[in-house]
Parts: C-alpha cells; sequence; structure tokens
C-alpha cells in the first residue's frame, strides 16, 4: 500500500525477492504535473508494469473495499507513505500491517518527518518499520537504520537516500516476520516530537531568524514545497542558500551590495542567495537571476 516515488524502492524490492504481492493499493488516478494529465501514481505504474492487480479506494473505510482486501487472502500488509487506514483494514492480514516510516521513531511522528529533520538542523536521521496501530505512527516497533544527514542535503536528495535504505529495511522486516523472529518494541511516548504536515507561512522565511536557521528551513523545504519570500509583492522562491555568519551591516530582508552575488541580511550574520526562482520564471542561480533582475542594494525581502 503506497503511492508516491518514495514507495516505490520498497515495493521493488519485495518483488525482486520473490514475494507474491497479492495486490498493490494506492490512490486514485488524478492530473498530475505541469499540463496536468491524468496519470497513474507511481506506484501503480510499477504495479501495472510488472502484471500485479491494482486497487484504487476512494474510500478507506467503505465495507466493499475490505471485503475486496479478505478476498485477496494476503498475509501481511506492507505500509509506505499510504493514507491513514483504519482498523477495519490493517487488522484484516493475520501477520499485521507494516509501516515503513522516514525518521528514528518515536521522533518526528506525522506527516512530513524529513522536511522537519532538516529545517531543525539535525545531524542523522533514519527509517523505522512498525506495526500499525490506530493512533499515527506510534505502534510497536520491529526495525531501525540510521542515516547520517550530510551539510549539503536538501529534503529532495535526503528523500531519495531514504527511500532507498527503507526499502531494504523492509525487506528485512518482512523476512523477520515470515521466518518468526521479528521482536515488536513498544516506543516510549515521552520521547515523541511532531513532524506535522507542512504549510504555506512555514515556508516563509523569517528574516529576523539568524542566518544558519535560515539555511536549514531552505533545504528542508527544497525543491518543494520550497521556501519563499517576497519581493514588492511577488513570490520569490528560495531553492539553495549559504549562510555568512561573519557578515553583518544590514536590517533584517535587506539586500546588500554583492557584486553579482545576492546577499540579504538576516537576525544573525548575513544570507546568501544561490539558486532562486521568482514567480512565472524558471529556477536558476543567483548570477542569472541578476541579469534579468536585478535586486538593488537597499531592497526589502519580506
Amino acid at each position: 500500500m503506497g503511492t508516491p516515488e518514495f514507495a516505490v524502492p520498497s515495493f521493488a524490492a519485495l518483488l525482486e525477492a520473490g514475494y507474491a504481492v497479492a495486490a498493490a493499493v494506492t490512490a486514485p488516478d488524478k492530473p498530475r504535473g505541469r499540463g496536468q494529465k491524468t496519470a497513474p501514481t507511481p506506484v501503480k505504474a510499477l504495479a501495472e508494469f510488472r502484471g500485479i492487480p491494482v486497487l484504487e479506494p476512494a474510500a478507506l473505510r467503505a465495507p466493499e473495499f475490505a471485503q475486496e482486501l479478505r478476498t485477496l487472502r494476503a498475509d501481511l500488509y506492507v505500509v509506505v507513505a499510504f493514507r491513514i487506514l483504519p482498523p477495519p483494514v490493517f487488522t484484516i492480514p493475520p501477520l499485521g500491517a507494516i509501516n515503513l516510516h522516514a525518521s528514528l521513531l518515536p521522533k518526528y511522528r506525522g506527516a512530513a518527518p524529513i522536511n522537519w529533520a532538516l529545517i531543525n538542523g539535525d545531524s542523522e536521521t533514519g527509517v523505522t518499520t512498525f506495526f500499525l496501530r490506530e493512533a499515527v505512527d506510534t505502534g510497536a516497533m520491529l526495525l531501525q537504520e540510521r542515516v547520517p544527514i550530510h551539510p549539503q542535503d536538501d529534503a529532495g536528495a535526503l528523500h531519495d537516500r531514504l527511500a532507498l535504505v527503507g526499502a531494504a529495511l523492509v525487506l528485512r522486516t518482512v523476512r523477520a516476520i515470515e521466518q518468526g523472529g521479528a521482536v515488536p518494541l513498544p516506543q516510549d511516548d515521552t520521547l515523541a516530537t511532531p513532524a506535522p504536515k507542512i504549510f504555506r507561512e512555514d515556508c516563509r522565511l523569517r528574516w529576523e531568524r539568524p542566518a544558519w536557521e535560515l539555511v536549514n528551513r531552505v533545504r528542508g523545504l527544497s525543491p518543494v514545497p520550497g521556501a519563499f519570500t517576497l519581493h514588492e509583492g511577488r513570490t520569490l522562491k528560495v531553492y539553495r542558500a549559504a549562510a555568512l555568519p561573519g557578515v553583518q551591516g544590514a536590517a533584517p530582508g535587506a539586500v546588500l551590495p554583492g557584486e553579482g552575488r545576492i546577499l540579504v541580511g538576516t537576525g544573525s550574520g548575513c544570507l546568501e542567495l544561490l539558486e532562486l526562482q521568482l514567480e512565472g520564471r524558471k529556477r536558476m542561480g543567483a548570477a542569472e537571476f541578476l541579469r534579468g533582475y536585478p535586486l538593488e542594494p537597499g531592497a526589502l525581502l519580506a
């Protein structure tokens, strides 16, 4: 059960290991991409390529969906980046339902663990497999794998790495369950931290914050949904930035002289914008950006 690209390596790993996947459960087709053409989810595309039956339930609580699942007679459900399953669904298989989560639970429970690990400046994250229970991301843990966060990682790079590490962990977990060697470990709820869904205001750069903190926010939101600021009412997305802690001399949000560079004052130090995109234009490096849209010293970003 899964929908986006993050789930594909785990699905592929199970197929390559020879497991009989009874079906793939994914989100219904919908318009995707710039042209908004109707397209299958990445999980559905792989399932169709490999000849695996596909279920696309509109309502997970519908009795007919649960009945359809029962007819599959699956021993185990593997859930990766899917919707929240109700108990009447995840309690169907005799061996239970496991989930792959992109954090070291109980840290970063919620919809956006990769983003928040970077926004918070963590140097390490990981992946966890656990048995589903009704409260989201709280089930007994099975296996974990730690993954370092490199200084240049953004959410896209970390996402891709965790998807591959997670696929190997899913395969190890399924084998442990199959062989009767899985040992569930309850989570310590006192150590839990949230990783809520990212909203637009979470993406806005607050220039009164220190430069290093803004760099982490940019990393944690790149490439999507993208950190942003405003210049004269127009949205300016920032995809890559660097902190210059020793450079000061401008009010937060004010552009400094830069000789082909875009330097912006912050609450502590200055932020260099390295890759950005003005609404209606393509993403580009700072020098190219300035040739088409000069940001004069003293200009204010808000």
